[in-house]
């Protein structure tokens, strides 16, 4: 992978616009795809996305902005997908353009509904694109303090170390800085249980439970991770890294993250759906905790804040006696 090679980002949310702005650090032309056309022809007039994270400025002529997906995809090399997992395959299915030979990022946070899989694995077996060409970018990293430019890290993941380091070098500036790894699987996996783990971070905090409990929720949090992720896929890993404990770390206790925003309102005792409504924004830990729900029976895994999240989410259950039972159960 040269480093002549062209990058877009698919999507048009809060992190998809944090991408494209640390690109517009390095590249002289990003290609990005969003479908909202009104926001499209608000960014070339007022040069920041009107919805999401309206403190970073583009210059428009950096931008290649188009509402057309396969525009964007048949004309880059390398395409970052920064959209909702929820969302995924309905975009997908607009695809036209052969992507089999493309370079895939994958930016998002979730497990695709429809499939159970994780967004490379997704890719691979789907759209038969090999493993190599498969990446992740994981945090620690809020879209909103990288508008602040605020300094910040990202992990980037992909068993080609060339397009893991022309992906770093294509983001990295003054406030941000990068490391690259070979474990897409273990990062990505860790991108998605994080959510969860926020989410229940935030129920405690919505119920009432101060920083003691939170302090021993978090710990315990990284070592369900931990075995999570070694059962699904085994491998020299050291999980106190950014890529594991970091993101866990700052989506569990930041007022930026909106899955501990979620979780705070189920705690506080607002219905899943009233929740999402007045949230209007998506919180992927939502969707993430029927999925690894469902994968950690197939792993035999101990999970117990799992466990509690998702009897809480989808079982209906009282947040506050499955709390409780929970609280038993950490050490």
């Amino acid at each position: 992978m040269g480093s002549n090679s062209t990058i877009a980002v698919i999507g048009g949310g809060s992190w998809a616009t944090a991408i494209v702005k640390m690109l517009c650090e390095n590249e002289s032309k990003v290609g990005w795809y969003m479908r909202n056309s009104q926001s499209i022809e608000y960014i070339k007039e007022h040069h920041h996305n009107p919805r999401y994270i309206q403190g970073a400025e583009f210059d428009p002529k950096q931008l290649d902005l188009s509402d057309n997906i396969n525009r964007i995809v048949g004309k880059y090399d390398v395409l970052i997908f920064a959209i909702p997992s929820a969302f995924l395959v309905s975009e997908l299915d607009k695809l036209k353009e052969d992507i089999s030979d493309k370079i895939i990022f994958s930016a998002i946070k979730g497990i695709v509904p429809e499939t159970g899989l994780i967004v490379g694995e997704h890719f691979y077996k789907k759209y038969d694109i090999p493993f190599e060409n498969i990446g992740v970018i994981t945090g620690p990293c809020h879209a909103e303090e990288v508008a602040l430019e605020r300094l910040s890290y990202l992990t980037i993941a992909c068993k080609d170390e060339s397009k893991a380091k022309r992906i770093s070098k294509a983001i990295e500036s003054d406030y941000i800085k990068t490391k690259t790894s070979d474990d897409i699987i273990g990062t990505e996996y860790a991108a998605v249980l994080k959510n969860i783990y926020a989410v229940a971070a935030g129920i405690a905090n919505g119920l009432g439970y101060g920083d003691n409990f939170q302090a021993v929720l978090i710990s315990n949090a990284i070592r369900e991770m931990k075995r999570f992720i070694k059962n699904v896929y085994k491998m020299k890993r050291n999980i106190n890294n950014s890529a594991y404990l970091g993101d866990l770390l700052v989506t569990g206790y930041s007022t930026f993250s909106r899955n501990r925003m979620f979780g705070n309102m189920i705690g506080k005792g607002y219905t899943v759906r009233s929740a999402q409504y007045e949230m209007r924004m998506i919180a992927e830990g939502y969707y993430a905790t029927e999925s690894a729900y469902k994968l950690k029976k197939e792993f035999d895994t101990k999970t117990p804040i799992i466990n509690a999240v998702y009897a809480i989410l989808y079982d209906h259950k009282s947040p506050k006696k499955e709390f409780k039972k929970l609280a038993n159960k950490l050490d």
